[in-house]
Formats: C-alpha cells, sequence, structure tokens
C-alpha cells in the first residue's frame, strides 16, 4: 500500500504553526523567527515533506519550468544542446519540457502554443524555420525567450549564434587550399538560418579564389542521413565535374559517405567530403569527417543562463552571444586527383588542422 503523501498541513501541524507560517519558509520570505523556521525546516527533512509545484506556482507566479523546442531530437546536434539545457537548468532548480517538431514548420507555432497554455517561465527554441513575423508574435506570449542559431528581424530577442558564416567560408576555403575547383554544397533545409549562413560563408570563399559559383552545385535537402544519401546521388550524378562536396552537416556527410560507398566512389581519392557539428559519429565512419567543429553542450548551457537571467530579472547579457567554430581536418578531405603536395596551400595559423 502506497504511504500518504505529507502536506503542508501535516507540517504546520506537528510545528504548531499556521499554514502561512510553513508557506512563508518554503518559499523563503521572511517574517519568521530563526526558530521558528529552523524547527519547520527540520519537521520538513524528517517527514520527507515536498511543496506542491503547482501551489508553489499559485504563491510565485512561477512553475520553475523551461521550454525547450527543437526541430530533431534525433540530430545529435540539438540533443547536445538539450543536455547542456539541461544541465545548467536543473543546477538553479528548473525542470524542462522538451518538445519535438520533427523538421514541421506546421508545428512549431502550435509548440509555442502549449507551452504557453503550460506557464511555463520562459522558453528556448532551437533552430526553428517558421517566418520571422509568426514567430516574433508567439514568443512575445513569454516573460522570456532565448533564440538558439536564429536571429529575427524586429523587436530583438536574445540569441545564442553559431557563426555558421565563418563555418561554411572554413570548410570552403580549406577544400580550396586543398586544390578543389569544383565543390558542391549539399545544404540543408531552405528557410534554415545556419543553412542561409553557411551558404554566405561557401560563396565568400569562392570569390575570394576567383572559381565561378555554380547554381546548380547548390541543392537544399533536409539534414539527416537518408537525405544526405539522396541528396549526395542527386548532385553527383548530375555533376559528375565535382571533386568535393560540403555538407549542412555531419548527419548528411555521413549520408553522402555511404551513397559513395554504394556507387563505387573512394573518399577522399575520388571526391573529398567535409560536414558540419563534430558530432561522435563524425570519428566513427570510414572514413573519419572532416567537419567544423561546435561545442553543443555549451550552447545549450549559454542558452539556459540567458533565459533564467531574463526570468529573475537580472539580464545582463549582450542580446546576441556569438559562438566561434573550428576546423577539425580527419581523412575525408584530401587533394583531388592530378593535384601534387608542392600545390596544396596551407592552412592559415588561426585554423591549423586539429586532429
Amino acid at each position: 500500500m502506497s504511504r500518504r503523501r505529507v502536506t503542508i498541513s501535516d507540517v504546520a501541524e506537528l510545528a504548531g504553526v499556521s499554514y502561512q507560517t510553513v508557506s512563508r519558509v518554503v518559499n523563503n520570505k521572511p517574517d519568521v523567527s530563526e526558530s521558528t523556521r529552523k524547527r519547520i525546516q527540520k519537521i520538513i527533512k524528517e517527514t520527507g515533506y515536498r511543496p506542491s509545484q503547482i501551489a508553489r506556482s499559485l504563491v510565485t507566479a512561477r512553475t520553475a519550468t523551461i521550454g525547450l523546442v527543437v526541430p530533431d531530437i534525433s540530430n545529435p546536434f540539438f540533443s547536445a544542446v538539450a543536455r547542456g539545457v539541461e544541465q545548467l537548468a536543473y543546477s538553479q532548480g528548473y525542470s524542462i519540457l522538451l518538445c519535438n517538431t520533427g523538421e514541421d514548420v506546421t508545428r512549431e507555432l502550435d509548440v509555442l502554443h502549449t507551452l504557453h497554455e503550460r506557464y511555463v517561465d520562459g522558453v528556448i527554441v532551437c533552430g526553428l524555420r517558421q517566418e520571422d513575423a509568426l514567430l516574433q508574435e508567439a514568443l512575445a506570449n513569454f516573460k522570456a525567450a532565448v533564440l538558439v542559431n536564429r536571429r529575427l528581424q524586429g523587436e530583438p530577442v536574445p540569441a545564442v549564434l553559431i557563426d555558421d558564416e565563418l563555418g561554411g567560408y572554413l570548410n570552403t576555403q580549406h577544400l580550396i587550399q586543398l586544390g578543389h575547383t569544383a565543390i558542391g554544397f549539399l545544404a540543408g533545409p531552405a528557410a534554415s538560418y545556419s543553412g542561409t549562413q553557411r551558404r554566405l560563408g561557401y560563396s565568400r570563399a569562392l570569390v575570394e579564389a576567383g572559381i565561378l559559383l555554380e547554381e546548380k552545385w547548390i541543392t537544399n535537402f533536409t539534414p539527416t542521413v537518408s537525405d544526405g544519401e539522396a541528396a549526395a546521388e542527386v548532385m553527383l550524378q548530375a555533376n559528375p565535374e565535382l571533386t568535393a562536396l560540403i555538407c549542412h552537416n555531419d548527419l548528411m556527410a555521413v549520408g553522402a559517405l555511404r551513397y559513395c560507398a554504394a556507387s563505387g566512389r573512394r573518399v577522399p581519392e575520388d571526391i573529398a567530403i567535409i560536414g558540419f557539428d563534430d558530432i561522435m559519429l563524425a570519428t566513427l565512419v570510414s572514413p573519419p569527417l572532416s567537419t567544423c567543429h561546435v561545442p553543443r553542450v555549451e550552447v545549450g548551457r549559454i542558452a539556459a543562463s540567458m533565459l533564467i537571467e531574463q526570468i529573475n530579472d537580472k539580464a545582463d547579457w549582450s542580446d546576441e552571444i556569438v559562438i566561434q567554430p573550428h576546423l577539425v581536418i580527419r581523412a575525408s578531405t584530401a587533394a583531388p586527383a592530378g593535384v601534387s603536395d608542392d600545390a596544396i596551400m596551407q592552412p592559415t595559423p588561426d585554423h591549423i588542422p586539429l586532429g
């Protein structure tokens, strides 16, 4: 038989005080003598009393709950961000309500509406594809909100951003330094903020190197392994002159590796492949992936810190914090056939290969 839950009334009766006095102790309010406070705290510890979060929220107008919205929790990038959010939030006494939109733009506003109905204290929104005006309107319902890898036009919303333009530039520059001039770009969804920024970096590196940007070398797919495989097939069959592929993320790069293996293309001898994020899988595939490293757990911690500062009306963070990615060179990239070692440009000192 289950044991009856200890209530605040039970604690008040044992302590010989009123319900209100126990409530003031639980909520760390003044106007309670030190001796009474210690007696009540001792009884709370002995009885195992745990305050009802619902009742507490009525007093404090807070639920100690944060909403976290991600487009695909199976994507290791977002699961790592979620881990960082949870770690920081837990240390500050907050619980997380995790919502996964499954890369479905039509679900994004519904999810935010649901979190608003649950009275979460704030929301962290990662990489959503919704148009600016609608997303801005939905976030206005929350006391506190932080964006991860998304910037909105209009009223500013605090954000943690990856310098995706730099990442796209570094990946492309690395391939150009190896001697590649026909470089395809397997981009993520067309509405992806990070994908748009990485494409800008890709374009900048090509222009600086005097390489003509071919629109036919760019295609948009969902950033998954299966779509990466499909994207590589479409791209390489239509453009056999390509000697390298830049992928929106490591999942797409793994898919590209799968297609190359199935079609008899050797990596990196026939085609060089580079990813983005530096998830654990990048070191486990064969060959290991060159990629751009992003400190994903730290991104989550920073976002949670920014949000809790807002909730507590102590926001002293800047509106945006930009995280710098760095290049990690592994075995999936090498010079194209026919390019001698002497012709390969060495990486600049700021971007030395990291293993």
